[in-house]
């Protein structure tokens, strides 16, 4: 089983930043702290819906028949995904101001 990636702190609620980054290859490690990107601020469920809308060339048609369900079952999902990313993109903003 695939560990998801945390993204919020369990004793605070803050979103979390990357620290480190280590190459597994050749051990090289960089070290500072980074903003995960917007996507991977969204829940696994909702990363893997846009990794298959994004395989399935942004068809809302061929998502529902891939998922097995209703072609305004998948609109709604994949608008509740907007949603998400602009509330997210949003927070962005106002913190950097």
């Amino acid at each position: 089983m695939t560990r998801s990636l945390p993204t919020v702190c369990p004793s605070c609620g803050h979103n979390l930043a990357i620290k480190r980054l280590a190459c597994p290859q050749c051990g090289t490690e960089i070290e500072g702290l980074y903003e995960l990107p917007v996507l991977a601020s969204l829940g696994r469920d909702d990363q893997d819906f846009v990794e298959r809308f994004v395989t399935a060339s942004g068809s809302l048609k061929e998502m529902a028949r891939l998922l097995g369900v209703s072609y305004p079952t998948v609109r709604n999902r994949l608008d509740e995904i907007i949603e998400q990313i602009r509330r997210l993109q949003e927070e962005r903003e106002h913190r950097d101001e």
